[in-house]
């Protein structure tokens, strides 16, 4: 979720026919190949600067596009923006990455009246008969919808989430456009100067989770399972879904209070080292003691509080997973934790990473999984810094190398997001710089040692009070999913 727009509004006829949504991009990348060449003129004819000013000029412009189409088209730039090409190369990105950073911060949103018509036509009568009270600002803004501060007529604190008119029918044609997806892939290619693994794999699969983001039903859902997979947490916050307020466009749930990212990157050394060890217990305990993960980490999706506790919003990304599926994703963090090659590599084979006949070894796969799990293999506490984020790129998406990994191996369907995660976390913990003891978090937690930190203690009671398993054991409720 973003603060709400500066001088932009969304148009109320959001094109919507795949035709129509393909035509603003494709006519900007005709703009951008004939703008670039005539910079690369004037900049061999003497004129220096002149490419740096052209891409500055066409970011804006790229902002401008995605952020009035919204749908994937802005999901897909948000995501792109937090890559800190700066940390990994790329001078001709830097200023795509800046600009579109704007788009997590000043997204166009819709006027309260057009807001107000969406509420109440989705919940069935008047506004004021289920809020005392509506904010006219919103609150924060997304590619789907955007939120507004409210009051239930009970007095309860809320936040409404509205989704955009039209922005169902833009995404599913955008979907239906295969090559859009590709095309961003392309631009950060060519912008960053690195490759993407088995970009149409993972382009399916990102189009698959912000598909069910348009399913405000499914994201209710979701919310109630967090919310009380993760009840009466000690530093963990889950809205309450308000069900009675909530429907197709309109979703409504408990308000939780906090700092947005960009003033909790300020805040005190300590207190961001706590909120580190708190979402990296959230984003690896959800599927440790429940079968379910967060799969949109995003650092503006949390709300930071001055007593340590961290809130997390918006659960339209979400996957659950078998106990195999969940077990798999276990038992490889523990084989690369613990140095065992072989059995790594057979878990490869076993959960389709790689074919039985496949001439990968066994030193290469354990050299790949520990060098996603870099920091936790280190001295301990570990600090995340901008080696952390460049590594993890390096890891998960750069696939430059001739030998690297990502070339042999095909990653099953519920692993793809998981490299998202990863690379949120490393942008998330670099960018608190924070130091905790990671490796000792995720051991207490599949229950191979006891906690150590002041968080583990208050975790590990929460866990034995709920009766939770361990990430190492086996979850027989996550069999029916």
């Amino acid at each position: 979720m973003n603060s709400p727009g500066h001088g932009w509004s969304v148009p109320e006829d959001l094109p919507t026919s795949r035709i129509r949504r393909a035509v603003p991009t494709a006519g900007l990348l005709i703009r951008t190949a004939g703008g670039r060449a005539l910079a690369d003129f004037r900049e061999r004819a003497g004129r220096a600067g002149a490419i740096d000013r052209f891409h500055d000029r066409n970011a804006d412009r790229y902002v401008d596009v995605f952020g009035r189409s919204k749908g994937l088209l802005m999901k897909v730039a948000q995501m792109v923006s937090m890559l800190d090409v700066a940390d990994v190369g790329g001078h001709e990105f830097v200023a795509y990455h800046r600009k579109l950073a704007r788009l997590h911060t000043e997204a166009p949103s819709m006027p309260l009246n057009q807001v107000l018509a969406v509420v109440q036509s989705d919940l069935g009568r008047p506004v004021e008969q289920v809020f005392a009270d509506f904010s006219d600002v919103p609150l924060a803004t997304a590619s789907i919808g955007q939120v507004h501060r409210a009051t239930l007529t009970d007095g309860r604190a809320v936040v409404v989430k509205i989704q955009y008119p039209g922005v169902a029918e833009a995404i599913r044609a955008d979907l239906a456009n295969g090559e859009l997806m590709l095309t961003f892939g392309k631009l950060a290619q060519a912008g960053a100067g690195i490759r993407f693994p088995d970009t149409r794999k993972m382009a399916a699969e990102v189009s698959a989770r912000i598909a069910e983001e348009l399913d405000y039903r499914q994201e209710a859902a979701n919310i109630d399972e967090f919310h009380r997979l993760y009840a009466d947490h000690p530093f963990i916050r889950v809205p309450q879904l308000i069900p009675h307020a909530s429907g197709e466009r309109v979703l409504s749930m408990t308000y939780l209070d906090g700092m947005d990212w960009a003033t909790a990157r300020q805040a005190a050394p300590e207190l961001k080292n706590t909120w580190a060890e708190a979402i990296f217990r959230f984003l690896t305990g959800s599927y440790r003691h429940g079968a379910i993960y967060h799969a949109d980490p995003h650092p503006w999706n949390c709300r930071f509080g001055a007593d340590g506790t961290v809130g997390f919003v918006d659960f339209g990304c979400v996957r659950r997973l078998t106990e195999t599926q969940r077990g798999l994703i276990v038992a490889v963090g523990r084989c690369a934790l613990q140095g065992q090659d072989v059995a790594l590599r057979r878990l490869m084979v076993d959960g389709g990473f790689l074919t039985a006949d496949s001439t990968y070894g066994a030193d290469a796969v354990l050299g790949y999984w520990q060098r996603m799990f870099h920091e936790l293999l280190v001295a301990q506490p570990v600090t995340y810094t901008a080696d952390s984020f460049d590594r993890t790129v390096r890891t998960v998406i750069d696939v430059r190398a001739p030998e690297h990994p990502l070339r042999h191996l095909v990653i099953p369907d519920e692993f793809v997001m998981m490299s998202r995660i990863e690379l949120s976390q490393a942008v998330i913990y670099s960018g608190l710089d924070a130091t905790f003891h990671a490796r000792a978090a995720l051991d207490d937690m599949d229950g191979v040692i006891e906690p150590c930190t002041p968080l583990g203690h208050q975790h590990h009671a929460w866990r034995r009070r709920r009766n939770l398993p361990h990430g190492l054991d086996r979850h027989r409720a996550s069999e029916a999913l």
